[in-house]
């Protein structure tokens, strides 16, 4: 495909805005998509897009041929595809991190999982664990805070691994980061017993819920990153369960949950015997979605 199919005019560009926006509207999608869009695959910049500056350019370079952007656009409206899958790439943190259907969109709310671990580490150094590591996001959140720690990331799924690695080198992380494929704690075995602390944003949403989550959601996003069985704990209680053998004395356990999950994962950690200092913390919209202990 030649270069000639990436270029077009600001007019162009201006004219497929205008009808995006019209749709968009139409079909009930944040218009400010649009511009999210443009600012990725035209490199446009907030202020240009506002007043509309580019309309007159001769030329603008598009990561991808127009017509091939309309198409996504046409799934964003009809088949509700999100449009970090479109642009292939969403904010997390100061980061731009890559992303495709093989991955869950990293969540603004998950991004305090990475203060509250850097708050709650007494030993910044040593070994950490990302499990269900995903685009690689929680990974790089604690390579960037903890700066003299190894970070250790498993994933189940090679294809989100691919995109984790992708992530790490081209943030400038490979060095800090290892990615293992596997099931939760099972590559990590020869380090029990050796861990700081283990990071997690699991599945945790009840099987039944699923078909009533956002068409984005339910019908683009892995199955595998947000099925937490019956009553979407499955993953939590095998957490709690196992962790214990990975982490050392003092070790951080941190999860991410669902609202209405806390009083039951609180109590699974008091049973389980083998951690002190339970805490439940809310995210910036109150809801109480994050759970941390120690090992005792």
């Amino acid at each position: 495909m030649g270069e000639k199919h990436l270029i077009v005019s600001g007019l162009q560009l201006w004219q497929w805005r205008n009808a995006a926006f019209k749709a968009a509207i139409a079909t009930d999608v944040p218009t400010i998509e649009v511009d999210w869009l443009l600012l990725e695959v035209a490199g446009l910049d907030r202020l240009t897009l506002a007043l509309e500056s580019f309309k007159n350019w001769p030329q603008i370079q598009l990561q991808l041929p127009l017509q091939e952007l309309d198409q996504l656009w046409q799934r964003r409206l009809n088949e509700r595809l999100p449009v970090q899958y479109i642009a292939g790439v969403t904010p997390w943190r100061q980061f731009k991190i890559a992303v495709s259907s093989a991955v869950l969109i990293p969540r603004p709310e998950t991004e305090s999982l990475i203060d509250l671990a850097k708050a709650s580490a007494s030993n910044t150094s040593g070994h950490w664990a990302d499990l269900g590591t995903g685009s690689g996001a929680i990974a790089l959140g604690l390579a960037d805070v903890l700066p003299k720690a190894t970070i250790h990331a498993v994933d189940y799924s090679l294809e989100a691994l691919a995109i984790a690695q992708a992530n790490a080198d081209n943030l400038g992380f490979a060095d800090r980061i290892k990615f293992y494929q596997g099931s939760w704690w099972e590559p990590l075995a020869l380090l029990k017993g050796q861990f700081s602390g283990m990071v997690s944003n699991p599945p945790y949403i009840p099987t039944s819920n699923l078909p009533t989550l956002q068409p984005e959601v339910v019908n683009h996003e892995p199955h595998l990153a947000l099925d937490g069985g019956a009553d979407g704990l499955d993953c939590i209680r095998h957490l709690i369960e196992i962790s214990p053998n990975y982490l050392r004395s003092g070790g951080v356990w941190l999860i991410e949950m669902m609202a209405g999950q806390v009083d039951t994962v609180r109590e699974l950690l008091q049973n389980q015997g083998n951690y002190c200092n339970i805490q439940i913390h809310a995210d910036l919209a109150g809801i109480e979605r994050f759970a941390l202990a120690y090992k005792s």
